[in-house]
C-alpha cells in the first residue's frame, strides 16, 4: 500500500470536540478528519466540493501520528457577537494545544478508488513542492499548520505481532510492559469518518492510546512497517 510520512507543525492546534459546543475542548493531536480537511486546503477545495470527499477518503485513507513533544493545553478567551444584537458580546473559552507538532503517517489502502488515488498522488506532490492553494491550518483558520514532506514508500500490514512504536494505539492492542514505563500514556476518543453533511459519525470513533515526546511503547495486536522500518497503529 502506498504511504507517505509528513512533519506537520504549528504555534497553535485545535481540534473540537462536538460535545463540547458552548465551551469547545481540543482533541489532543489531529484528527483523521481534520488531516483530510487539511488535504482539501492543500488542493484548493472548497467547503462543497469537500462534502463527497470526507466520506470518500475517509474510507480509503488510513492515518496514524506520532506526538514530537508534549501535549501542553490552554484556555483562550474569545468573544463572539449575538445574531439577534450585533452590539451584545457574549465571551467563550476555547481550549487551545500549544506548539503542536506530529510525525504524520497516511496510508492508500490498496482497493481505494481512482478518485481517492488521483487526490492522494496530488496531495503528496503538493507537499514535496511545498506548495498549497489555501492554507492549511490546525483545526482553527487562526492556527495555521507547517506542512514538510518527509518520504514516501509502502506500508506491509501485520495481522497480529508484537510491536513497538512511537505512534497511538488502540484500545484493541494487548499491551506489554505496561508496568515498566515512567513516562505519561495519554488517552483519547478521535473520529475516523465524516459524512458528506460534515457529521462525525459516533460510531466510527476509535479509542487511542498513545506516548509523547517521542517515546516508545510496545504491544500486540495489528499494525504496519514503513518501507520494511517503523511500525504504526493506522485507523
Amino acid at each position: 500500500m502506498k504511504g507517505v510520512r509528513l512533519h506537520i507543525k504549528g504555534n497553535w492546534g485545535q481540534f473540537r470536540r462536538p460535545e463540547t459546543n458552548n465551551n469547545p475542548l481540543s482533541h489532543d493531536f489531529i484528527t483523521k478528519t481534520a488531516l483530510i480537511g487539511m488535504i482539501g486546503a492543500v488542493l484548493g477545495k472548497d467547503r462543497q466540493k469537500m462534502r463527497p470527499l470526507f466520506p470518500l477518503l475517509s474510507k480509503d485513507l488510513k492515518y496514524g501520528v506520532q506526538i514530537n513533544n508534549e501535549v501542553k493545553k490552554q484556555s483562550w478567551g474569545f468573544t463572539f457577537r449575538s445574531v439577534s444584537n450585533a452590539w451584545e458580546k457574549s465571551p467563550k473559552q476555547m481550549e487551545i494545544i500549544r506548539n503542536p507538532d506530529y510525525t504524520v503517517m497516511i496510508c492508500l489502502l490498496d482497493n481505494a478508488t481512482d478518485k481517492s488515488e488521483e487526490l492522494f498522488t496530488e496531495f503528496v506532490q503538493s507537499c514535496k513542492d511545498g506548495k498549497s492553494c489555501y492554507e492549511p491550518v490546525l483545526g482553527l483558520h487562526n492556527c495555521p499548520a507547517e506542512i514538510e514532506y518527509v518520504e514516501t514508500g509502502n506500508f506491509e500490514y501485520i495481522s497480529d505481532e508484537s510491536f513497538s512504536t512511537k505512534g497511538f494505539v488502540t484500545n484493541k492492542h494487548k499491551p506489554e510492559g505496561m508496568g515498566m514505563y515512567s513516562f505519561r500514556i495519554g488517552f483519547d476518543k478521535v473520529p475516523t469518518f465524516q459524512n458528506d453533511d460534515f457529521w462525525n459519525l459516533p460510531d466510527e470513533y476509535v479509542f487511542v492510546i498513545y506516548p509523547s515526546k517521542e517515546r516508545e511503547i510496545t504491544v500486540k495486536g495489528e499494525h504496519y512497517i514503513f518501507n520494511n522500518q517503523t511500525k504504526w497503529c493506522l485507523i
